[in-house]
């Protein structure tokens, strides 16, 4: 089934229109990305409105919806109206996530149909992935997978965390992302405690650890994965540390499969860390979905009571983190499937040491 066709079975009596917003609802939708623009779905028709920088990309790529230009004279109101009224729309289907206020409030304004917040039911069909986007995901994986093959060769004392994020960004476009998925954290030595540190001017040093969470996109679908590495050598402690964080993803890695809580997911790898000592050092969950976005759902953590889909993909991505020492994270990408999961990650996970 194509996207847009997932998309048409949502509109009935009561919401009969759909209004796409978001980049990610209208590449979902079209199967084709346009960074700005917005699209009507409904049953008597489907129209997509961009301006003059991606009107020519879009009347190449886009099947499925008729594909309009918007400029000064005619925007994106007039151009929605005109469908409100062509195609008999009463209601239209929003993403509130998406919009402003300040924009709710002016199509709530304008527009000749009522507005609804529809964002669940835009966004749940993105959960399952089609064979052929998780074949672009596996792309987008081998990228990175390629990229951190390069940049751990760069990895040398004396240069800072902003010159190695540098390296890894260069390495992923270099091999093939189109885009990152996200800006890539990059941090060493102390500054691994910090799960969402910031690279800085720190200068690595032997010894360290070194933390590096990344991912490209390919054709719009994104990758993500981290490594730590050690400069040099590990000590006891950083060994120990990073056996125990790679022995609970594992342990969340070989309960995952279509059926099994996502709570339960994340309590199986947070026993290891637990039972080992560090319990308190593991504060976030052990992994997310991600798709058209880094973030989405569903997740394998704490809050969701809900079974994991097949076609799910999720990261796997214990850590721990020692407030003033170190920290490490490892993740990979999984595929749900029935009978388990499929790693789409193909870099090693054990200790490496540059």
């Amino acid at each position: 089934m194509k996207n847009l066709d997932k998309y048409l079975s949502l509109l009935n009596n009561e919401v009969n229109g759909l209004l796409l917003t978001s980049r990610y609802a209208r590449h979902y939708g079209a199967e084709f990305d346009i960074a700005e623009g917005v699209a009507i779905v409904s049953k008597k028709g489907c129209r997509y409105f961009t301006d003059s920088r991606y009107i020519e990309s879009a009347e190449k790529g886009i099947q499925g919806f008729e594909v309009l230009p918007i400029n000064q004279f005619t925007g994106f109101v007039k151009r929605i109206n005109d469908a409100i009224e062509d195609f008999g729309i009463t209601t239209l289907g929003f993403e509130e996530k998406y919009l402003s206020v300040e924009e709710l409030m002016g199509y709530e304004r304008e527009l000749h149909a009522k507005l609804v917040p529809f964002n669940k039911e835009i966004y749940g069909f993105r959960g399952i992935k089609e064979e052929w986007e998780l074949d672009l995901m596996r792309k987008a994986q081998e990228i990175t997978d390629k990229a951190f093959s390069e940049v751990i060769t760069r990895i040398k004392p004396g240069m800072t965390e902003l010159q190695l994020q540098a390296e890894l960004i260069y390495c992923l476009y270099k091999n093939g992302g189109q885009g990152l998925s996200f800006d890539p954290i990059v941090v060493s030595g102390p500054n691994t405690s910090l799960p969402h540190g910031v690279a800085g001017e720190r200068v690595i040093q032997e010894g360290d650890f070194v933390t590096m969470d990344f991912g490209c996109l390919y054709h719009g679908y994104c990758s993500d994965m981290t490594r730590t590495v050690a400069v040099g050598y590990a000590t006891e402690e950083m060994k120990t540390v990073y056996s125990t964080v790679l022995a609970a993803q594992l342990a969340g890695i070989a309960v995952t499969k279509a059926g099994t809580i996502g709570r339960d997911i994340d309590a199986a790898a947070r026993k290891v860390i637990t039972d080992a000592g560090y319990g308190q050092y593991f504060g976030h969950g052990y992994g997310h979905s991600l798709g058209l976005e880094v973030h989405e759902g569903p997740n394998p953590n704490p809050g969701n009571a809900n079974p994991m889909p097949a076609g799910a993909v999720c990261s796997a991505e214990p850590g721990i983190y020692i407030p003033g020492k170190f920290g490490v994270r490892i993740e990979d990408v999984t595929i749900v499937k029935e009978d388990g999961c499929e790693i789409i990650t193909g870099s090693p996970k054990n200790l490496i040491i540059v």
